[in-house]
């Protein structure tokens, strides 16, 4: 007898099925669609929101649950939450061609916003529009690759947009605060991290500070401070990505 009552046969008309082969069966998640991508990108951390029916089936359109030997079989084990997690990483997502194509143009134009975001023309340190990231992108025939993150598809465009238009990594803001004692010590060692220093001011105890430094260089700076200054210093973020003015290129 089917599982399915009427109730749940019309849940289930807007499904995205995850398919996973091991140990000779094919096992099959019920999922909603565009949720599938949002839990592998790490957007998304709840299953209750990625799965319809939050258990594992050998057939969904049939109604047939997997048994637990059969998940004992092919998984050497029956925790139900990991091996879902597992089918959710690993296994195909079956989906229309319609339904690919909006979620391949909607993470197209994440990655170009996340670009935009992150980035300015080297020439003229002003930021871009997510238009012209994403015009730029379509030039080079960027290709989204449906299961990597947008951060580390972002990192890539950015590398390949290099070629044809004149953009970098936007610089930090940083304000460094550390003894008063430290301050000739700390200057000597980031000396090579900093690309500007626009602010700068001291008491009887503490100096402090503000600095812009490639995004690259955060690390080095924040290890540096720490051993100059004993871990005394410390380091606040005031802007992820600085530009010059606000006008922007179209």
């Amino acid at each position: 007898m089917s599982i399915f009552t009427p109730v749940n046969q019309k849940l289930l008309t807007n499904v995205s099925l995850v398919r996973y082969k091991r140990g000779g069966k094919r096992f099959e998640l019920a999922c909603y669609p565009n949720k599938v991508m949002s839990w592998r990108q790490g957007i998304e951390k709840d299953l209750d929101e990625v799965m319809q029916i939050a258990d594992i089936f050998l057939h969904v359109s049939k109604g047939e649950l997997a048994k637990k030997e059969d998940l004992i079989k092919s998984f050497g084990h029956d925790d139900k939450n990991k091996i879902i997690q597992m089918i959710l990483e690993k296994g195909e997502l079956q989906i229309s061609e319609k339904e690919r194509q909006i979620q391949l143009e909607a993470s197209f134009k994440d990655i170009a916003t996340m670009v935009a975001e992150k980035c300015v023309n080297s020439e003229t340190n002003r930021p871009f529009t997510v238009g012209a990231i994403e015009r730029s992108m379509r030039d080079i025939h960027f290709n989204v690759h449906p299961t990597k993150s947008t951060k580390s598809q972002a990192l890539e465009a950015i590398k390949l947009l290099k070629d044809v238009i004149p953009i970098q990594r936007a610089q930090m803001r940083l304000k460094l605060v550390y003894p008063i004692n430290d301050v000739k010590k700390l200057k000597e060692r980031l000396k090579d991290c900093i690309a500007i220093t626009e602010k700068e001011e001291a008491d009887v105890d503490s100096g402090s500070m503000t600095v812009l430094v490639d995004p690259g260089a955060y690390r080095k700076v924040d290890e540096e401070v720490r051993t100059a200054t004993k871990g005394k210093g410390t380091i606040e973020v005031q802007s992820l990505a600085v530009a010059e003015g606000e006008s922007i290129i179209q």
